[in-house]
């Protein structure tokens, strides 16, 4: 029988309900204080996107120490200092019905000195096309210090009152730089084969289950391919290895989420269909990837997933995931005037961010 998007989902082992399966990703916004406090304006855009009633929001990418930040206007959750408006987030997201994670994540090679004072740092001497500057590689204290922080900032979530995390190993950031064949090229025991490459991961996920309590969520981002060295087949291994890791849900960044794999361009199969036959029921799937309307939400559903994530349909429309259930729900297509998007709740910074999107905002790059 197939899933409704609408329909709820028990997170199973948590005693956590999603009141239906969409999942508002993690997305870049550039919103928040230098100090990496939350904004008034970062505030409202996600209490938006509960009120439109998304199961599950995400925090944008929240770096766990001050060498990791990526961006002006990024979110931290490093300090105390940054605990009360965290406090004033976790609340209204409850109070507004939805539950709340804080994707938690450190730059690597992507944090630019410029940020941060320091040289970027990563899994080994690296340089790619648009960093500064070439990082060098993490010691072995620096390492176990760096766990340390990515479970220092999940308590500190959980103490202000979020439901769980997610832990970003996707898109080229620093745990997908250790996960990465060719960013991580290691001869001690945080390199070599998979075991050693996830490693950083595995140490990740037993920090954060220490520091916070049993029903607290954990969830892990991947991205099943990408150019760092991470293969499709490695990550449904890797799928494998999570499932025994205490984590409560994976999550899918594909991209693309209604068709194939690059590598495995002459197979049928979807990303998503790929892990669950792997996976089974054993691991609940967040898959997210190019979803707009309900038709491609239900696919994903029916190709495996439990839940499905959106982006740029959550920008645009901040009442998505409430205007499901009728079975044709087709939403409007970017481009979006400035006028539209600041109604949607973004404040002009963000605006100004979605203007680098091809054909994202009417005034913006063509």
């Amino acid at each position: 029988m197939a899933v409704s998007v609408s329909s709820e989902f028990h997170i199973p082992g948590t005693g956590k309900r999603a009141r239906n399966r969409t999942v508002l990703a993690a997305m870049t916004n550039k919103q928040s204080e230098d100090d990496g406090t939350l904004s008034d304006q970062e505030i409202h855009w996600l209490l938006k996107r509960a009120a439109g009633g998304f199961g599950i929001v995400t925090t944008a990418a929240s770096h766990v120490h001050p060498s990791g930040k990526s961006w002006d206007g990024e979110m931290g959750v490093w300090g105390d200092h940054q605990i009360p408006r965290l406090e004033e987030l976790a609340s209204g997201i409850r109070e507004l019905g939805a539950l709340s994670l804080v994707q938690i994540f450190h730059g690597g090679l992507r944090a630019p000195r410029s940020l941060t004072g320091q040289q970027p740092v990563s899994a080994s001497e690296n340089l790619e096309n648009g960093v500064d500057e070439e990082s060098r590689g993490l010691s072995e204290s620096e390492i176990i210090d760096l766990v340390g922080s990515f479970g220092e900032a999940a308590e500190r979530c959980e103490r202000a009152g979020f439901d769980g995390v997610e832990v970003h190993g996707a898109h080229g950031y620093l745990v997908c730089q250790f996960l990465g064949t060719r960013t991580n090229r290691r001869d001690d025991r945080w390199g070599g084969g998979l075991e050693g490459r996830s490693r950083f991961l595995r140490e990740i996920l037993k920090e954060v289950r220490a520091r916070t309590s049993e029903g607290f969520l954990v969830c892990v981002r991947i991205s099943p391919e990408h150019e760092v060295g991470v293969s499709l087949e490695d990550s449904v291994e890797l799928s494998l290895m999570i499932r025994d890791w205490g984590v409560d849900m994976l999550h899918l960044s594909c991209w693309d989420a209604l068709s194939g794999s690059v590598s495995e361009s002459g197979s049928p199969k979807t990303i998503t269909r790929r892990f669950k036959e792997e996976i089974g029921d054993s691991l609940p799937i967040i898959s997210t990837g190019s979803v707009w309307n309900e038709a491609d939400a239900e696919f994903v559903l029916g190709e495996g997933a439990d839940m499905v994530g959106v982006a740029r349909a959550g920008i645009g429309h901040s009442d998505w995931a409430s205007n499901l259930g009728s079975g044709d729900y087709d939403p409007d297509r970017p481009p979006f005037t400035p006028e539209h998007l600041l109604e949607q709740g973004l404040s002009p910074v963000f605006v100004d961010y979605m203007r680098r999107w091809k054909g994202f905002v009417t005034d913006g790059r063509q």
